[in-house]
């Protein structure tokens, strides 16, 4: 197995450990009843608005780390790729008047 394939397996590995702490960081945020607190506070019609209103809310740090946690993977295996968000922000290229197809 060569180096190449050998980091990618590494990362699918600690992609796996990176979703476990997603599930776990939300079920202990379920025992804590955080969620059943944030559908209470709403009207009962809109209950489940509040559960999914919990969830974001909730569930933002564990993303936020997840996003880290994932970048330093990648950096320490050398692992490259192209980020959605990387390009997301970045004004429209123009186009180009004098280019001819």
């Amino acid at each position: 197995m060569n180096d190449s394939t050998h980091n990618k397996l590494l990362h699918h590995i600690a992609t796996g450990f990176g979703l476990l702490f997603l599930i776990a960081y939300y079920l202990i945020i379920d025992s804590s009843g955080f969620y059943d607190w944030v559908m209470t506070q709403m009207p009962e019609k809109y209950s489940g608005a509040g559960l999914m209103l919990g969830i974001m809310i909730a569930m933002t740090p564990a993303f936020f780390i997840w996003k880290h946690y994932n970048r330093w993977v990648e950096r320490k295996l050398g692992v490259t790729g192209k980020y959605y968000e990387d390009g997301f922000y970045k004004a429209p290229e123009k186009p180009d008047d004098n280019k001819t197809d």
